[in-house]
């Protein structure tokens, strides 16, 4: 039996405003719990995602090892619910053990993930490389089924591995019952280097409904993920599609105001005093929440894409890329130009 949890009241709550839901995408290294709180904060998603982290790692690791790993799990409850943490592994016995971790630190819901491409996650039997051994991933989910039983499983993938495998790799994640799928419209093989055919997410959406036809109960939602540039683009895709969400990711990328306006679809536009201003709150809360185990430098991805598309933007972004490398760099960097503007 499908256990929707909190996706159905999402579900309902986006049936009668007649849209998609639109969720964030995880990814390693920038939706950490300092860029979710500027997301949450500027402009809320109807459900936030955590980064990818290794069951196996929680349940293995050393103490110290196992200590890092919850930092990529912290979560501000007051501003980030509904939200999901994304795990990873092919080993049932430490999908469930991790499973039942994540359901006592408090989140809403589990994502396995079965998409990534990353070559050392693959050599782990991972992300992607599930797609290559659908039993396993079958007994995966089961495994965090068990793990939590409160909680909904869903599932990150793709349309397959080397061609469109869709026909029979939805059907078999189907037979677990996941609350949702979500589906990257591209195979592993393709990366991103094509643009993301959303062709097959209707499809999907075709093979659920073709599923769950004489079943009774609640069915998985679907969502479909790949290339939705805005919260307009997302809206016809899902529209199109007829996807119960779609997930935005590279969307995001200095712009936590991107879900501020999706009643309407009106595009945010900050000014530049409050563009760099929310860059330099989003600096502080890595600092405070990340800065003694990750390298400062990560966050000049996040600078790459604050600082764009203003006048002077070229030479800030060179500034911040080449000299900044501490919070106080950053700040007298920016303090400097906001200075030459007046």
């Amino acid at each position: 039996m499908v256990n929707l949890g909190f996706w159905k009241d999402v579900k309902k709550k986006t049936n009668s405003e007649k849209r998609p839901i639109y969720v964030l995408a995880p990814m390693a290294d920038v939706t950490d719990v300092a860029f979710r709180k500027m997301i949450n904060t500027y402009g809320k998603p109807d459900v936030t995602w955590t980064e990818f982290v290794s069951a196996d790692g929680l349940i293995r690791a050393t103490p110290e090892g196992k200590m890092k790993l919850l930092r990529d799990l912290k979560f501000n409850p007051d501003i980030e619910r509904p939200i999901v943490a994304q795990l990873f592994s092919s080993h049932p016995e430490y999908m469930k053990q991790a499973a039942a971790l994540v359901q006592e630190l408090g989140f809403d819901g589990i994502d396995i993930n079965m998409g990534c491409p990353d070559k050392g996650i693959e050599k782990q039997g991972c992300g992607s490389a599930m797609i290559k051994n659908p039993d396993v991933a079958v007994a995966v989910i089961k495994a965090a089924k068990e793990g939590a039983p409160n909680l909904p499983v869903t599932v990150k993938t793709r349309i397959g591995y080397n061609k469109n495998e869709l026909e029979t790799w939805l059907p078999k994640l189907l037979s677990a019952e996941p609350a949702v799928v979500t589906i990257h419209a591209r195979t592993r093989k393709e990366m991103s280097k094509v643009p993301a055919r959303w062709e097959h997410v209707k499809r999907a959406v075709e093979i659920r409904d073709a599923y769950f036809k004489d079943k009774a109960g609640d069915k998985t939602l679907i969502l479909g993920n790949g290339d939705a540039l805005s919260i307009n683009d997302a809206y016809e895709k899902g529209m199109t599609t007829g996807a119960d969400g779609v997930m935005l990711g590279r969307a995001i990328f200095g712009n936590p105001w991107l879900f501020r306006n999706f009643d309407t679809g009106e595009i945010y536009m900050p000014s530049v005093e409050e563009r760099l201003s929310v860059m330099m709150e989003h600096t502080r809360e890595y600092v405070k929440e990340l800065g003694d185990i990750k390298s400062f430098a990560i966050m000049k991805k996040h600078y790459k894409a604050y600082v764009n598309h203003f006048d002077g933007a070229k030479e800030l972004r060179l500034e911040l890329m080449e000299k900044a490398n501490t919070l106080e760099e950053v700040e007298e960097i920016v303090k400097r130009f906001l200075k030459s503007m007046r």
